[in-house]
């Protein structure tokens, strides 16, 4: 069995480098868990939010990083349940796509993904009820286990990936989990019972996987690595483990994530509030940065 180095160290290698430079703008978002719209659907409540932020981010010029767990796969049986329920998303992902600012990575909860031809069956079109045809959706995309920035003046790298490497019984059991998340899970989640095997839902798993990056970052330089997974936002300050994680949009009526822009790393949250006159408003908060990225550089 593969060692939470090995797993990083396999995807660190295969992932595909992507060059950038202070011009450069990436939103880094994680963990949608977009569902079905039922009431097992987490992604369902701050919907809104997220479809608000990404339309501000298309408009903005953003490349679009999705770090994993974009789609909630064990919970639903079919991504035509979740495309149905969320079209209007993938629609925008869609032309952040044609535009070619998409990077999708996968996570244990769609990684289904991995497999290049379920990706090619299940997403490249959808049925348009309006024009009563089958309509291009994500056309050759691929689906990646990381993504590596590398920026082209200073050759500093960023690691992304899901993270779920140094979660074991995630990674390597991803199937069982699957089914259990189904067959039990799915319906007590209904009820509010969590799922003791989330490390997003349990702090003791959570502690182990964060700490098993962290000992892979201190072992490859500290290498800027930022992921998702655990739903717990991290923004180390310069000087400590270059250990990043975009959090989640499932938080409760909010979402988070990471953007990069002008050489600089933030950590922002997007929320409802409440303005003077009464009005609800979504709103950009930023938590932490803007913190410039060669400060981490330590060669």
């Amino acid at each position: 069995m593969f060692s939470s180095k090995k797993r990083l160290n396999k995807a660190y290698k295969e992932s595909p480098i992507v060059e950038f430079d202070d011009s450069s703008k990436f939103i880094l978002f994680s963990d949608c868990h977009r569902g079905d719209n039922s009431f097992a659907d987490d992604f369902a409540n701050n919907r809104n939010i997220y479809f608000h932020a990404l339309k501000h981010y298309y408009a903005e010029g953003f490349t679009y990083c999705e770090l994993g767990d974009g789609d909630e796969l064990w919970e639903n049986l079919t991504f035509k349940s979740i495309f149905e329920a969320h079209k209007n998303v993938f629609l925008l992902l869609k032309a952040f796509h044609q535009n070619k600012r998409l990077h999708l990575l996968y996570g244990n909860h769609d990684m289904v993904y991995k497999d290049q031809k379920y990706v090619e069956k299940h997403l490249s079109i959808y049925f348009e009820p309006i024009t009563g045809k089958d309509e291009e959706l994500f056309k050759n995309l691929t689906y990646h286990e990381g993504l590596v920035l590398k920026h082209k003046k200073t050759q500093q790298r960023l690691f992304l990936t899901h993270g779920h490497q140094a979660d074991w019984w995630n990674y390597t059991f991803w199937k069982w989990s699957r089914f259990m998340v189904r067959v039990l899970w799915k319906p007590l989640n209904v009820m509010g019972i969590a799922d003791p095997t989330s490390p997003a839902k349990n702090y003791k798993e959570l502690i182990k996987v964060e700490r098993r990056i962290k000992k892979w970052i201190i072992n490859n330089n500290n290498l800027i690595t930022i992921v998702g997974h655990t739903h717990r936002p991290r923004f180390p300050e310069p000087g400590d483990i270059a250990f990043f994680n975009d959090g989640s949009c499932v938080h409760p009526r909010s979402i988070t994530g990471i953007e990069i822009e002008n050489g600089e790393i933030s950590l922002i949250k997007w929320q409802i509030a409440t303005t003077d006159d009464g009005t609800l408003k979504i709103v950009r908060v930023l938590l932490e940065g803007p913190q410039k990225l060669i400060d981490y550089k330590t060669d």
